[in-house]
């Protein structure tokens, strides 16, 4: 069976169940594992090339509207009739049902839905670990710098705030994204700050524009400075790669309540 990702969450999914050897051609941002990256890339998520994709002839095409704008694509499969899943996870147990449904549609639902138990089995183990924390600090997550964008209650870093024993400053707000004021972010005194800019790398995310907002110099995170650059492709993308970005967050901020889990070795292998 020939199958083509479209987005890297998708990617990530086909390599968590073992259904990567089908793959012949993915999304441009689809950079991890590195043994995939010899596949034909096919344009970002958000410009697919269409005529290339189809002349690949795939069997099966997986879709996401996990981004804005990703609805063109879906549109594009339907004209042309190219077969296609189409992903939209907002929460940790969408990304399970996803292998399922992956799997089902791959001849390997056995083999599914034994990955999303374990999924969900390595969540259980962070949450009775984080129930015994008794002290939570407090989190801003920032998407995106310039206007502030934080990921609300209906969002998995949300619950991933929650398993590595720690809460979202916006979780009581119902939405999957939310545009916040400086003010906002204030108001709230976060003890920590993690910033996962979406699509910027690591090394270009600066801390330093944080600490220059006004008002900013006061909160107790940049006191402290108690400010995470994270990997965006570890908590941004709604895979079982989430668990590794899970692993890494409960680690610093609760080293001894979380030892025998942070130091296990990746999920995805």
């Amino acid at each position: 069976m020939k199958i083509i990702s479209i987005c890297p969450s998708n990617t990530e999914l086909c390599v968590y169940l073992g259904a990567d050897d089908l793959l012949i051609a993915l999304d441009d941002y689809s950079d991890w594992p590195e043994h995939l990256q010899s596949l034909p890339k096919l344009g970002p998520d958000l410009s697919i090339r269409m005529d290339r994709l189809e002349a690949l002839n795939p069997d099966l095409v997986l879709a996401s509207l996990s981004v804005p704008g990703m609805e063109k694509n879906i549109a594009e499969l339907e004209k042309r009739n190219i077969p296609h899943i189409i992903f939209n996870p907002q929460s940790l147990d969408d990304i399970a049902n996803d292998l399922i449904v992956l799997g089902e549609a791959l001849g390997m639902k056995e083999a599914a839905e034994k990955r999303a138990g374990q999924f969900l089995a390595s969540l259980e183990e962070f949450r009775i670990a984080a129930s015994k924390i008794k002290h939570k600090p407090s989190l801003y997550w920032e998407w995106w710098p310039n206007p502030l964008f934080t990921p609300g209650g209906i969002n998995w870093l949300t619950e991933i705030s929650r398993l590595a024993g720690a809460y979202n400053i916006f979780e009581n707000i119902e939405l999957a994204s939310v545009q916040v004021s400086s003010d906002d972010v204030i108001q709230h005194d976060p003890d920590y700050i993690c910033l996962a800019w979406v699509g910027v790398p690591e090394k270009k995310v600066k801390p330093d524009l944080v600490k220059k907002r006004q008002g900013w110099g006061e909160l107790q995170a940049v006191k402290n400075n108690n400010i995470f650059i994270l990997e965006e492709p570890l908590y941004c993308r709604p895979s079982p790669r989430l668990l590794e970005g899970l692993h890494k967050l409960a680690g610093l901020l609760h080293p001894k309540e979380f030892p025998l889990l942070t130091s296990s070795k990746s999920t995805l292998q």
